[in-house]
């Protein structure tokens, strides 16, 4: 058995990676930790998490938590993540990094940490769905080409501290990939005034903050005459948690280095 720790584990989506690690066969979920002031530490981390009683206190920070098992999935924020990282990286223990709201600096530290000292999966999003989503996105956005309009528009609950969400800069990305672009030069995040004719190449990103939206997620290809839209819809954080139980399991063992969701389910060459 793979033992799991979690990060943030009375969060919203730490509480449901406990649940899915429950439930993922050949993982077992040793312990979780939040930072010291919360009021969760030293409760009961089955109790919190709505799974039942498992007899493990919520500790207070990572140190003592990170001896206890061989694979640790955060979720929490970029700040903490990079100090987590930066740590689990000393003990040589894999990671699991969902956070959101990196750097360019952040994911090049990240890499390097990896390849010195563990595996680790980091994907802006876990869940199965999406990762096909940013391929097939891809995939259309080279084979419509030039011809079409590229528009991004994502929604979130109004809790959500980052905008775009690293969803939608992944769609970004990977759809100016498809038509030959650089995303960096062509992404477009706000409009307002007389901005003047939308210019061909641009890439426009739209951001919605809005009560308890989990997640939607839709890419306009926009032509004459008519339009296409791929859309992700999220019900609940479950599909995110249960790819994060996924990439423990398989993470665990590989050879030291940054992984993608894309490695986890076979979708590099898709």
């Amino acid at each position: 058995m793979t033992r799991v720790i979690v990060a943030g584990a009375a969060g919203r989506m730490g509480r449901r990676i406990c649940a899915m690690v429950q439930q993922q066969q050949g993982l077992e979920l040793v312990a979780g930790f939040e930072r010291p002031d919360s009021p969760a530490v030293g409760r009961d981390l089955g109790e919190v998490a709505g799974i039942g009683q498992l007899g493990i206190k919520i500790g207070a920070g990572a140190e003592s938590a990170l001896a206890q098992g061989e694979v640790v999935i955060d979720f929490t924020w970029h700040e903490a993540t990079m100090k987590l990282a930066r740590l689990a990286a000393s003990h040589g223990t894999a990671m699991v990094i969902g956070t959101t709201g990196l750097s360019a600096d952040d994911l090049a530290e990240l890499r390097e940490l990896a390849a010195a000292s563990c595996p680790c999966v980091q994907a802006p999003n876990m869940a199965v769905g999406v990762n096909v989503l940013f391929k097939v996105a891809r995939k259309m956005a080279k084979v419509l080409g030039d011809g079409y309009d590229i528009e991004i528009v994502e929604a979130h609950h109004r809790l959500k501290k980052d905008a775009p969400s690293g969803t939608a800069l992944k769609l970004g990305e990977m759809v100016a990939e498809g038509v030959g672009r650089d995303f960096a030069e062509v992404g477009v995040y706000a409009r307002h005034g007389i901005i003047g004719e939308r210019s061909a190449r641009e890439i426009g990103i739209q951001t919605i903050r809005a009560g308890d939206i989990v997640g939607e997620h839709t890419v306009y290809f926009v032509g004459t005459g008519e339009r296409l839209e791929l859309t992700h819809r999220a019900h609940n954080r479950d599909n995110f948690a249960r790819g994060a139980a996924l990439a423990a399991a398989w993470v665990v063992n590989k050879p030291q280095g940054l992984y993608t969701m894309f490695d986890v389910l076979g979708l590099e060459d898709f």
